[in-house]
């Protein structure tokens, strides 16, 4: 005869995880019914994004390059593009796959919402310019259209990211930077960084390491086909043509030009000597461009090296009435003319 104490205890048992497994909204199964959703929309976002950048480069999209891009194999691949096709976003073409006019709206909004995200984390946050792309990578599937609007009016609806690329308007309309790869320039040119490819990472984290960014001068020394010599930042690289064509660059027209980057770092003024201030380089962003525009870090300020610490880094600078002390890399954005 059954034990109705065990019989109760085991109805007990199976009650409990019914709740845990299908308790309306927290239940572990409509959990993982929702990040099985969100993933698929992500997965299916990053793939109309890269159909988009195979219609700007005239590349033809195919199940390799969606399994490439995505990371996933052939057949999720297949299935998500079928699931995709279904739904109006894109249409076969024979082995290639092109967006149809949904979709494209569709991966301009990913691409507006990435782009907009990393002038944010550019311009207000204390992110380093490492981090920007993935953590616009993350925000770019949360952000509504209204929100994207919302970000543009806040930023001062901005026509490049901080990398150069071209942040499509609410209408989808494109203002293109214009300029060439650096290792399509003669020798002897001044030239002005328009755009850094920001993909491959490992190849965009040596661009950053040169200290190379959009907006700052530089001129090319030698090209050839195994080594580019340029002068940028004040200092002489020697880079791979493969790395130099990751860089666009537009002929400074101007023969002169006033430029927060031009003068000397305030880090190479000798103790007791003054400068005054130029700019603030543009490689310096965010918080920290903020922090040193509130200590008065203006064009016109004369800055006086006052006292270097023992191990010669952070040094003592007297900035109108008061004493800061910066550290060799906050002082080496800015820009003076010594006194």
């Amino acid at each position: 005869m059954p034990n109705p104490l065990l019989a109760l205890v085991w109805a007990g048992l199976a009650t409990v995880l019914t709740l845990l497994l299908f308790r309306p909204e927290n239940g572990l199964f409509w959990r993982w019914q929702r990040v099985r959703q969100l993933t698929e929309r992500v997965l299916s976002e990053d793939a109309l994004k890269h159909l988009h950048k195979c219609e700007l480069r005239n590349d033809r999209a195919t199940l390799v390059s969606v399994t490439g891009a995505l990371g996933v194999s052939g057949n999720q691949a297949a299935a998500l593009l079928a699931r995709m096709a279904d739904h109006g976003l894109l249409q076969v073409d024979g082995n290639a796959f092109e967006l149809t006019a949904r979709g494209r709206d569709s991966a301009l909004h990913i691409l507006r919402a990435h782009r907009l995200w990393e002038r944010y984390l550019a311009e207000e946050t204390g992110y380093v310019e490492a981090e920007w792309h993935d953590r616009a990578d993350r925000h770019e599937h949360r952000i509504s259209t209204d929100e994207a609007d919302n970000l543009s009016v806040h930023l001062g609806n901005p026509t490049h990211d901080p990398h150069g690329d071209p942040i499509p308007t609410a209408g989808g309309a494109f203002v293109y930077h214009g300029g060439r790869p650096l290792s399509n320039h003669a020798p002897g040119e001044r030239l002005h960084v328009v755009h850094l490819e920001d993909e491959p990472e490992a190849v965009y984290a040596q661009l950053v390491a040169l200290g190379l960014h959009p907006g700052m001068e530089v001129q090319l020394l030698e090209s050839g086909s195994m080594r580019i010599r340029l002068w940028a930042a004040g200092d002489e690289h020697v880079i791979a043509p493969v790395l130099a064509a990751n860089i666009s660059v537009l002929p400074v027209i101007a023969p002169e030009r006033a430029d927060a980057d031009e003068g000397e770092p305030l880090a190479d003024l000798h103790h007791g000597q003054s400068g005054r201030v130029l700019g603030i380089s543009r490689k310096c962003r965010g918080l920290e461009r903020r922090r040193l525009l509130d200590l008065g870090v203006l064009p016109g300020t004369v800055i006086t090296a006052e006292m270097r610490s023992p191990s010669g880094d952070p040094t003592a600078y007297r900035i109108r009435d008061a004493v800061i002390g910066l550290r060799a890399e906050q002082a080496g954005m800015i820009n003076v003319a010594p006194i």
